[in-house]
């Protein structure tokens, strides 16, 4: 009560500053005052009345005084070119073999970081081949590979905190490795037994660790964007000194929450890194038939929100620019836009065979010459930090921990048919009551049906 009162008083205060007329008695006037005032969007309105396209030399040119700011009037009908002229550059560090691009600023990394850096890049490649073969052979029911986007997984990773929050997409399994997700973890999941989070009830690589301040994946698409500007707008009322990174594909950019969340956060001025994997396809289309713009952090200006493109095949690169995005969506309480280009190396998943609609030379160019653990590996062993026998001892080491990972997720029994119906409601509803006497029914009749793995 004694806060709800200091509230009342500030209501005339902040009503009088932003000349509302709102009723101070109204649920609107109460939630003004929580609400952060915007600092910079103002001031950065009136600043477009400078830019060059309209009579900059005219000193006595006219404004629209608009609500959101003034607006330079000019004589002249010019509509805005529906293309740039130039397509936006793409910041890069290392080239394709490995060599430091001169006059290139980047993060410097230490050698223990980078060494980390690449031995989490060739453990999620090695888990990804190997929890594929056991899908083929039957042992797993679904599963998608991070094939050609490690460098976007392990740098961003690597370029944040364990107090930033991630709401990801579901090829950032990555993300989570270098969190300190167990392979054990991540086995018990795919083989959804006892010892999974979820109890099951989630298809395979729908991780998600609280932990790990690590959203638990969410099948329909884009969904995670306006809910990552709710989430990263709570660490500003909080004052917290963390941000949200969320990612997504190029495919989600086709969604009405991809629109939706970059305005909330521009406009609620939310600290939160929108990370867009565009890897050339979304399923079977290509980005040619996705948008006509150019790529995706060209979309970020439209909404105001600060931008780059990234080569997301070079760990340097991506761990610089999310390493300078995280600090000012801090430090300016400000939505950044992250656009890491790459590929998809892999198919879309185990029920996709991309061949059907792209080229297999294709494939194989991004596979080997412009592999971002390649890249990188040349980069360290030129350092004199990494050479082939380590290498060796790695593969080795990770393939090993991951297979008995494997074999022993598989001997851990199922979570029990009650699970299906915890865990929702304080008490079980009738219709879910009903539910489960109807399942238990079917199994008494039919109990061959049933899978004998599972207890009741």
């Amino acid at each position: 009560m004694e806060m709800f009162a200091k509230s009342r008083n500030l209501i005339p205060f902040l009503l009088r500053s932003r000349k509302c007329c709102y009723n101070t008695n109204s649920t609107a006037a109460i939630f003004i005052q929580r609400r952060f005032d915007s600092v910079k969007a103002g001031e950065q309105l009136d600043l477009y009345n400078y830019r060059e396209d309209f009579d900059r030399d005219d000193q006595h040119q006219q404004t629209l005084n608009f609500p959101g700011g003034r607006v330079p009037i000019t004589p002249r009908m010019k509509f805005i070119s529906e293309l740039s002229e130039k397509r936006l550059p793409c910041y890069r560090v290392l080239d394709d073999d490995g060599y430091l691009i001169p006059g290139t600023i980047f993060e410097q990394v230490s050698k223990e970081l980078a060494l980390n850096m690449y031995s989490t890049m060739v453990a999620l490649q090695t888990m990804d081949t190997i929890f594929y073969e056991a899908q083929r052979q039957g042992r797993l029911s679904f599963y998608l590979t991070s094939t050609g986007e490690e460098a976007i997984n392990i740098a961003s990773a690597a370029a944040l905190t364990l107090d930033d929050i991630v709401l990801p997409q579901y090829r950032e399994p990555g993300v989570l490795l270098w969190r300190g997700f167990t392979l054990e973890e991540f086995t018990d999941q795919l083989f959804g037994n006892k010892a999974d989070y979820g109890k099951g009830r989630q298809m395979p690589i729908h991780y998600g660790s609280n932990k790990l301040n690590y959203f638990t994946v969410s099948s329909p698409l884009t969904t995670q964007l306006p809910q990552a500007a709710g989430v990263a707008y709570s660490l500003k009322m909080d004052k917290k000194e963390a941000c949200v990174v969320v990612y997504f594909g190029d495919g989600s950019t086709s969604e009405g929450d991809f629109h939706a969340g970059l305005n909330f956060a521009a406009v609620m001025e939310a600290p939160v890194i929108f990370l867009c994997r565009n890897n050339g396809w979304a399923i079977s289309t290509p980005v040619t038939e996705q948008f006509r713009s150019d790529g995706i952090a060209i979309k970020g200006q439209a909404y105001g929100i600060r931008s780059i493109r990234v080569d997301g095949n070079d760990v340097l690169a991506v761990y610089s620019a999310v390493r300078a995005a995280r600090q000012m969506a801090i430090k300016e309480q400000k939505p950044i836009l992250v656009e890491a280009m790459t590929y998809r190396v892999s198919h879309h998943s185990t029920s996709d065979d991309s061949t059907k609609y792209r080229c297999v030379k294709e494939i194989e160019q991004w596979r080997t010459e412009k592999s971002p653990i390649t890249r990188f590996r040349k980069w360290i062993q030129r350092n004199g930090w990494w050479a082939d026998q380590n290498e060796t001892e790695l593969r080795g080491n990770i393939r090993k921990q991951v297979l008995e990972a494997i074999q022993a997720a598989e001997k851990v029994e199922k979570p029990p048919l009650t699970d299906l119906f915890g865990d929702v409601y304080d008490k079980v509803p009738s219709n879910l009551q009903e539910q489960e006497r109807f399942i238990r029914d079917t199994i008494k009749r039919h109990p061959k049906e049933y899978p004998s793995d599972v207890p009741l």
